[in-house]
């Protein structure tokens, strides 16, 4: 499964390349921005939100999706680390019998 986590473009780091420095939840890295730039200016893109995956701006969104994606995200991290500790409860419980 792909997942595309929201970061916002925070400035340009070369034009020519199309690259960008996206804030990924307090996290400053360096991103493509060819998907989402079309022929506009990617000066143009300070500002805008996307989905991030793997060094790549995939897809622009709003601030509200951001933030709601965000919270899925963490969501389901949550509902991952209740399932390691069932899990580790459940290997605990094997050998203990």
């Amino acid at each position: 499964m792909c997942l595309g986590i929201p970061g916002q473009i925070v400035e340009i780091s070369s034009a020519e390349k199309k690259l960008a420095i996206a804030d990924v939840s307090g996290v400053r890295r360096e991103v493509n921005v060819a998907c989402i730039a079309g022929d506009a200016p990617v000066e143009d893109l300070i500002g805008a939100w996307a989905l991030i995956h793997v060094g790549f701006a995939m897809s622009l969104i709003n601030e509200e999706e951001a933030a709601k994606t965000m919270d899925v995200l963490k969501m389901l991290g949550e509902a991952q680390e209740e399932i390691e500790a069932m899990r580790a409860s459940q290997r605990e419980m094997d050998r203990a019998s």
